[in-house]
């Protein structure tokens, strides 16, 4: 059974990977921006505060902030990750590889 620290360590390592990419491709925060959007338009009448708060930070935010954020490790971001619309930023390789990574850590 792995332990919630973990879960955010390996959700970390994860964000921070995605983070390198979007230093590298600024365009590839339209595709977070694409994601959030179908999920609001989905929960059109009871979207959750967390998908607002994810709008409201890819709308207003610089690039910058959204990376500090996606890079930390302080409460709010763990909170914020668990919501995230960068799902579908990293390819399989990449995903597999931090599994792969934290697998042999164990919990």
């Amino acid at each position: 059974m792995r332990t919630h620290e973990w879960i955010d360590q390996r959700s970390l390592a994860f964000d921070r990977v995605i983070a390198e990419k979007l230093r590298a491709d600024p365009s590839l925060l339209a595709r977070a921006q694409r994601t959030l959007e179908r999920w609001l338009q989905q929960r059109r009448s009871a979207a959750p505060p967390v998908l607002v708060e994810w709008h409201d930070i890819l709308v207003d935010w610089p690039l910058d902030r959204i990376l500090d954020l996606l890079t930390s490790a302080d409460e709010n971001a763990c909170r914020l990750r668990q919501s995230s619309p960068f799902c579908g930023i990293l390819t399989p390789e990449e995903r597999r590889a931090i599994l792969k990574e934290y697998e042999s850590r164990g919990a």
